[in-house]
């Protein structure tokens, strides 16, 4: 180890609320980039609207993952005036397998809005990307930078990561203040002609080098700077992050009704986890309820159906951002001339079904049915009340953990949460 901290050179703390980077870190940074950048599709031309669906897609969502992603919505959707055509099903169906579905209802909201207000034309600048639907700070400041050459700091996961060891910043990067005064000292060191370079390397770094885990500090750029590398065994212990909760567990009841080729589904209500998407009725089994009893008690309370025998299909685990849940599947039938009245259901063939835009738990129960269920038909009888004062659902079967409901974010990342990209 090379000396005291405030002797280290690349960055040094002035009092407890400020940090200084060194000036050398910038040219150093920017000639690594200008050779290791990857090329990545949404680098091929430096238009906003491709950054913009790209900028949002790796929110959540690692580079390899998010390429055959983001080339399939662009496939879809090339332009914002496409974007704002289609309808909301269509961009949900486009948006499936990538989660945080409130980041492509984000999108639909924000093109249409682009389309109405402002005659298809994308804002330059980072305030005017502001007062779209569901664009935040992080996302203003990059398309503005990245596109436009505006000298904003764009600042995310990997960028506060970087900072962070360059600085030895011992701090929870989770709290506001350390995040603000990490972004203050890159803030101070951004080339104004140059601002979407600094951004895109800062990313890049974090992304390909200064890992969360196990950085490969001996392809580092940047060593002379970095605080962490000198005063600390492993660099990789910054930054520290506030204490979690564990994420509960929960159970849940789901069942997959069938009469004739179809199977009922719902759709999730617009707003709040996997708002928009289409499902199988069920939802949390309660403390000391059975797992079948839920089903039937989730059917009955979300559509008005009562049903027989019900089939057990064995459980499958998924986990969500917040909590994780354990589905335990039921198959049953139902005959008559014309399926059964439901409340805020449909039936719909597999075919159907497929067009649909679905949770990934949704589609793995769905793979694990047979196409017709083998219970005997139990005779729906529709028209049953739910109990009074009763609400339906508004949260994936399982997945409500608060009560009869739980609740996880969906919406857009903020800047300290962990975002794997570029």
């Amino acid at each position: 180890m090379a000396g005291s901290p405030a002797s280290v050179a690349g960055a040094t703390s002035v009092g407890p609320s400020a940090v200084r980077l060194d000036p050398r870190v910038v040219p150093r940074l920017l000639n690594w980039f200008a050779k290791a950048r990857r090329p990545l599709p949404w680098r091929a031309r430096r238009e906003a609207y491709p950054i913009w669906i790209a900028e949002v897609l790796l929110q959540q969502t690692r580079v390899a993952q998010a390429v055959p992603y983001y080339r399939r919505f662009l496939d879809r959707f090339p332009t914002v005036e496409a974007l704002a055509a289609a309808d909301l099903d269509a961009v949900l169906k486009a948006w499936e397998g990538a989660g945080y579905y409130a980041r492509a209802r984000h999108l639909h909201a924000a093109a249409r809005a682009i389309v109405a207000d402002r005659g298809g034309r994308l804002p330059r600048t980072r305030d005017a990307w502001r007062t779209l639907p569901g664009v935040g700070d992080y996302i203003a400041a990059a398309v503005a930078s990245l596109a436009y050459g505006e000298p904003v700091l764009a600042l995310e996961a990997n960028g506060l990561r970087v900072g962070a060891r360059l600085a030895a910043e011992t701090a929870p990067i989770d709290r506001a203040r350390t995040r603000r005064r990490l972004g203050e000292a890159l803030e101070a060191r951004m080339p104004a002609d140059a601002a979407g370079a600094f951004n895109e390397a800062l990313m890049e770094l974090g992304e390909t080098i200064c890992l969360p885990r196990k950085p490969r500090c001996g392809e580092c750029p940047l060593p002379p700077f970095c605080r962490a590398r000198a005063t600390l065994a492993d660099p990789g212990a910054l930054p520290t992050r506030s204490p979690r909760p564990p994420k509960p567990a929960v159970r849940a009841a789901v069942v997959a009704v069938q009469w004739r080729d179809r199977l009922l589904v719902r759709r999730r209500p617009m707003s709040g986890l996997l708002g928009g998407l289409w499902e199988l009725p069920g939802g949390k089994i309660e403390a000391d309820e059975l797992p079948r009893a839920a089903a039937r008690r989730e059917l009955r309370e979300e559509t008005g159906l009562r049903v027989g025998r019900l089939v057990p299909r064995g459980t499958i685990r998924h986990e969500y951002s917040h909590f994780r849940v354990t589905l335990y599947a039921f198959t049953t039938s139902v005959g008559g001339a014309r399926p059964p009245a439901v409340r805020g259901g449909r039936w719909a063939t597999r075919a159907a079904i497929d067009r649909l835009a679905l949770p990934k738990a949704t589609r793995r129960l769905l793979s694990r049915l047979p196409e017709r269920p083998s219970a005997r038909r139990g005779g729906a009888r529709p028209g049953s009340r739910s109990r009074p004062g009763h609400r339906a659902s508004s949260t994936p079967a399982g997945a409500r953990a608060t009560g009869r409901r739980a609740r996880a974010a969906d919406g857009p990342a903020s800047a300290g949460r962990r975002r794997a990209r570029r």
